[in-house]
């Protein structure tokens, strides 16, 4: 008896566990609210105060493991609420953890307006290389978007 209550409790705790790893990402229907967010904000507040905004790493632009990155229309990175010390760099430089260039791919991703990019990069709060899904949005000369990691 003592072992089926203890294999009972034991998976009871690993589902409660998983269920708190799950909550501390960002889902990907979340990261394209954000993003939503994130575009009226430039619209309402103006380009500079919303890169100033996003890059902040406070809500509502930054959630768990979600957060705006925006590239100018040279594909420099102009606000990145992830890794704020990206700002300034061309995106064209970045690559994924499978060498897949990130400017490039983000931006043939918005050619029609909007849309999205699989790839591999760090998670800020993992600190770990996992499969992420961005969307993309053009704004102005701009592209903005948000990712949810995925693993």
């Amino acid at each position: 008896m003592r072992g089926i209550l203890r294999i009972a409790l034991t998976l009871l705790v690993c589902s409660i566990a998983g269920e708190v790893v799950a909550a501390e990402r960002g889902s990907p229907a979340e990261a394209q609210a954000m993003l939503e967010k994130a575009i009226a904000h430039y619209k309402q507040a103006g380009r500079n105060q919303a890169f100033s905004d996003f890059t902040k790493k406070q809500p509502p632009f930054a959630d768990r493991d979600l957060y705006v990155v925006c590239l100018a229309a040279d594909h420099k990175i102009v606000a990145n609420g992830g890794f704020p010390h990206l700002v300034g760099n061309s995106a064209d430089q970045l690559k994924d953890a499978d060498g897949k260039p990130l400017g490039a791919s983000l931006w043939g991703a918005a050619g029609k307006g909007d849309g999205s990019v699989r790839y591999r990069w760090m998670n800020p709060l993992s600190g770990k290389t996992e499969p992420k899904i961005s969307f993309v949005q053009k704004v102005g000369e701009d592209l903005c978007a948000v990712g949810a990691y995925t693993q």
